[in-house]
């Protein structure tokens, strides 16, 4: 079995996340970790919070916090709403850690041994009004490329273009708002990616085929139109120093790291975190430096990162001169918009995780995020489509199967899985159903294929449905009750395989399921195709209990009530 490796984006520090970028990245993340984990092999999934960087100051200063109390609070904030999740981390760090400003510091200066930093004097904006220069995200305006009146001196969120300060069109000062900017001479440190260019073309066209066509056009555009040296140093007050040992002039005027440039290590140093949490079991070495060719390592991400961990990561990776492990596999995933427009972190629009939770238990939004995925294109959150899926797929398809067969099994036959006859024809056809059914879920969470994942997983779900309405064993109990409890006792089987393979969709779900039978040798990770066919695995006289309503149907008063909360356009 493989080792695997996960990383998901990280989030920023500066706020709760809202619904897209829980599907862009760190939900799919945890559903493949599950399954792999389900399937037998070794997973780590690693994240933290990114919390260095413009944002971080200024939510800070918003909130009236010193920025380090700021972000301690905001992690331990963030992290609540991922366990709401149920986000299954093997460690969620933080890139203001110890470990990452050493590995980070490590990379600075093994780059400079190698003759890819370089410090250059540039011409920088600077506020009067402020007095200091300002870093890119510091500097707000209209972008050259769509005219959008809100790009931020680093990117635009809007078309995705990388930006500096000085492009925008009429900028302000993201501190005061002031459009009284001057630009001064400053010194910076540059990491000098033009000198690497073809060896992270030759490293990117070893793997683009195997990625999805949405990260490998964004890897090879930017490639195609050349890789520029980028500063790699900002002036702020809170970041990886820069090295004083290194870059004493530096290091003595503050500078820090530019947080893209800190941010993609902290995935080493956040496992460097993890293993020092319990050094003897755990080497964090073993999965990231001098690797052997069993760690695979995949990435989520929404398409607005791709860039800096297709290209940007990899370069200094390569320019560091030692065995880093490099990423496999890019998952990029395109933008869950809100009623067709974007949901927004900064303009606070959209649903956030936080009030998701507050509304409706994590595994609803867990299903629908996945199952309507935006993989392919840009997928839309409506209250509409919401209410539609939750109330056909789970409410339906799945809660009101698991409560009729149990609750109907309970009033005929009593609190135990009965006996009945023996399988017939309409078993096997069930069995070799559910087998193909099975099969094709497995190979699209293999192919991390995750909207057609999950209309696998519908189509089982429907399959048990199918075959109760076939068999109708309220029907069926009036002239044949040994063929009413075959029905049922097949049917229940049909659960207990449902609990074990939607688990990485609907955990809590699918551990409610699991309980309404008292097995106590149950330690089923995964069923094999053979176990779908025969649909044995709870044998007669075992005992159930008819857990709670699994899904509870959605109203028009609730679709009205969201609505109205959350407004039904993006505006």
């Amino acid at each position: 079995m493989a080792r695997h490796l996960i990383t998901s984006a990280l989030p920023y520090i500066n706020g709760i996340k809202h619904l897209g970028n829980m599907v862009g990245s760190m939900l799919p993340a945890d559903v493949y970790s599950r399954y792999l984990r389900q399937r037998g092999h070794e997973v780590l999934y690693i994240c933290a919070t990114d919390e260095h960087g413009t944002p971080a100051e200024l939510a800070a200063k918003e909130q009236g916090l010193p920025v380090d109390e700021f972000c301690a609070q905001a992690h331990d904030a963030q992290k609540a709403v991922y366990d709401g999740f149920a986000l299954a981390f093997d460690y969620f760090g933080r890139s203001s850690s110890e470990q990452n400003v050493e590995i980070t510091q490590h990379f600075a200066r093994r780059l400079n041994e190698n003759g890819f930093i370089e410090e250059r004097a540039i011409r920088q904006v600077y506020s009067p009004t402020d007095g200091r220069f300002l870093p890119d995200r510091y500097v707000e305006g209209t972008c050259p490329h769509c005219g959008y009146d809100k790009a931020r001196g680093d990117q635009c969120e809007n078309c995705t273009r990388v930006l500096d300060p000085t492009d925008l069109i009429n900028p302000r000062s993201a501190i005061s708002g002031s459009t009284d900017l001057e630009v001064r001479e400053t010194k910076h440190l540059f990491l000098l990616q033009s000198k690497l260019q073809h060896e992270v073309e030759e490293w990117v066209s070893r793997h683009e085929d195997d990625w999805p066509q949405l990260a490998s056009s964004i890897a090879r555009k930017w490639l195609n139109e050349g890789l520029h040296d980028r500063a790699i140093t900002r002036d702020l007050d809170w970041g990886v120093p820069v090295p004083s040992d290194t870059w004493p002039e530096l290091a003595a005027e503050g500078k820090v790291f530019y947080v893209w440039f800190d941010a993609p290590i902290e995935y080493i140093g956040a496992t460097k975190e993890w293993s020092d949490l319990d050094p003897e079991n755990r080497d964090w070495k073993s999965w990231w430096y001098d690797v052997d060719t069993d760690v695979r390592y995949t990435e989520f991400m929404a398409k607005d990162n791709v860039p800096f961990h297709t290209v940007m990561f990899p370069a200094t990776e390569l320019g560091v001169r030692e065995p880093w492990k490099k990423v496999d596999y890019v998952k990029a995933f395109n933008w869950l918009t809100y009623y067709g427009g974007k949901f927004s972190t900064s303009q606070k629009r959209g649903v956030f995780t936080d009030q998701a939770l507050d509304i409706l238990p994590a595994d609803y939004w867990r299903y629908f995020l996945i199952a309507n995925a935006p993989e392919s294109d840009d997928s839309s959150f409506t209250w509409e489509h919401f209410t539609a899926t939750v109330n056909k797929d789970l409410a339906d398809t799945l809660g009101n199967f698991v409560n009729r067969v149990l609750s109907f099994s309970k009033k005929r036959f009593g609190e135990e899985v009965p006996a009945g006859g023996e399988p017939g024809e309409a078993e096997a056809k069930l069995g070799e159903e559910i087998a193909r059914l099975l099969a094709e879920y497995e190979s699209q969470m293999e192919a991390l294929q995750f909207r057609k994942a999950a209309a696998a997983l519908r189509a089982l779900w429907s399959a048990g449905n199918s075959y109760l309405e076939e068999k109708a064993p309220w029907l069926e109990i009036k002239t044949d009750k040994d063929g009413a409890a075959l029905t049922l006792r097949t049917a229940m089987n049909l659960i207990h395989l449902y609990a074990v393979v939607s688990e990485p969709f609907i955990p809590a779900t699918s551990a409610a399921m699991r309980q309404a039978f008292a097995v106590n040798d149950d330690t089923a990770t995964w069923i094999t195709a053979d176990e779908a066919r025969a649909l044995t695995a709870l044998t007669p006289g075992t005992p159930f209990t008819v857990p709670p309503v699994l899904f509870a149907k959605l109203t028009d008063e609730d679709l009205e009530t969201y609505k109205e909360r959350f407004g039904g356009s993006p505006e």
